[in-house]
């Protein structure tokens, strides 16, 4: 399983780096808005710090609209992926990106059949959202098992990115599903490798260690 953050905080995503834990990076309007600088300067700075991709996603809602926005992004850097969303102008985004050798990443995927078009088109990267499912009722990880078998059955080249993950609970269902790839809250990546016992297995060790005549 590959970990990309999902954050645009150049700190968080020197914390996950220094464990080498990073496999890449995903951002979007609203986590580029919350750093206060240019978008340009932004994604140059990640781009340098992450080796492996870095999601950037248009606004446009038109399909030539997101093409030439698709285009500036991946010329900031070689290892930008171009965010698209589920739409059909976005299915001839990605189709008219991808023509170039630019590689995409399918984002706010709520559906199957979103999936499977843009599977079919060749986007690079799917991005279901399985916080957004479950907060309206809908199990998330109901659509992991479904796309990820779908793919399965029809050796699709699309990986699966999990994203809109709320806590550990996703990341390890994702895991046993087999899901490629999980990007995740920096306060989510904190949390996977706390444990009350751990954390008071320590304290009776040392504690014990105190005992120990010296």
């Amino acid at each position: 399983m590959k970990f990309f953050l999902d954050t645009a905080n150049i700190e968080e995503i020197k914390k996950a780096n220094a464990l080498g834990l990073l496999d890449g990076v995903t951002t979007n309007p609203t986590l580029i808005a919350k750093e206060g600088r240019p978008q340009e300067e932004v994604l140059r700075e990640i781009c340098r710090l992450v080796k492996g991709p870095v999601s950037a996603e248009v606004i446009g809602v038109a399909a030539e609209e997101m093409i030439d926005e698709g285009r500036k992004l991946a010329a900031i850097a070689e290892n930008i992926v171009v965010k698209i969303p589920s739409t059909l102008e976005g299915l001839k985004a990605i189709r008219a990106l991808k023509a170039e050798g630019i590689r995409t990443n399918m984002t706010l995927v709520f559906s199957l059949s979103q999936a499977i078009l843009g599977a079919k088109v060749g986007a690079d990267f799917l991005s279901p959202f399985v916080g957004r499912l479950d907060d309206v009722s809908q199990r998330g990880m109901d659509l992991i098992r479904d796309i990820m078998q779908t793919i399965r059955n029809y050796n699709f080249s699309s990986q699966v990115i999990v994203a809109s993950i709320r806590n550990p609970l996703h990341i390890v269902e994702a895991a046993l599903i087999g899901v490629p790839i999980v990007t995740v809250p920096y306060h989510v990546f904190d949390q996977l490798m706390k444990h009350p016992l751990t954390e008071k297995g320590i304290e009776r060790f040392i504690e014990d260690w105190k005992k120990i005549p010296k």
